[in-house]
């Protein structure tokens, strides 16, 4: 761990800053029957929460066509925006983090494979909006583990990978962060256990909210 308190705080949102995991899940089974889609194991759906949504509905549903994708974005989007509000619990713990964060005059950011809509509206159902000072989405950058959202997020700081660091519960959100050369802490209260996490080699791997805020200051 740098001795050097990080400029920047990049937190991925799903699981890791809020309880949505399930809520996701729920989602893509919802999109999959709507549109005729065989429902896979709720499993399948957790491993690719993370990824934006075309990455992950290629990766659930190889040979997926160009119509079956939009109908099944337009479905999964439907029911998403219509369950949201009450979907976006906060992680206890969270906001005594950012509020740590703040005082001590450092930034936050997020990088979310969510859309733009949909994290501007879970940023609202969840009270949490006025702690970040930047956030990157899915669709309007590269999905992860492509690195494009953490180099934005850095060139708008004016900062270098070793300032800031990445915080995940996906083995998406440390493979870009390793990918650039940028620390990153796994939280496992997420989707991916710490075996997983540890393959990208983060600075630390936690499950307690105590100990990660221990890890930011």
């Amino acid at each position: 761990m740098k001795t050097q308190p990080f400029k920047v705080a990049i937190f991925d949102w799903d699981g890791t800053v809020v309880d949505s995991v399930e809520h996701i899940t729920d989602c893509l089974h919802h999109a999959a029957t709507t549109i005729g889609f065989p429902a896979l194991e709720r499993a399948a759906y957790r491993n690719i929460i993370g990824l934006g949504l075309v990455e992950a509905l290629k990766q659930l549903y190889p040979g997926i066509t160009a119509e079956q994708m939009g109908s099944m974005r337009e479905a999964y989007s439907r029911h998403f925006m219509a369950t949201s509000a009450a979907n976006q619990r906060v992680f206890p713990g969270i906001t005594g983090i950012l509020e740590t964060l703040h005082g001590s005059k450092r930034h936050c950011a997020i990088a979310t494979g969510k859309s733009r809509r949909g994290l501007d509206l879970a940023l609202q159902a969840s009270g949490l909006a006025h702690w970040f000072h930047l956030s990157r989405c899915a669709d309007e950058t590269r999905s992860k583990p492509d690195p494009a959202m953490l180099l934005e997020i850095l060139a708008h700081f004016q900062i270098e990978p070793d300032e800031a660091v990445m915080i995940g519960d996906t083995v998406y959100d440390l493979a870009m962060a390793e990918s650039i050369g940028m620390p990153a802490i796994g939280v496992t209260w997420g989707v991916h256990e710490s075996e997983a996490l540890a393959a990208h080699k983060p600075i630390a791997i936690t499950g307690d909210m105590a100990e990660l805020q221990a890890l930011l200051r």
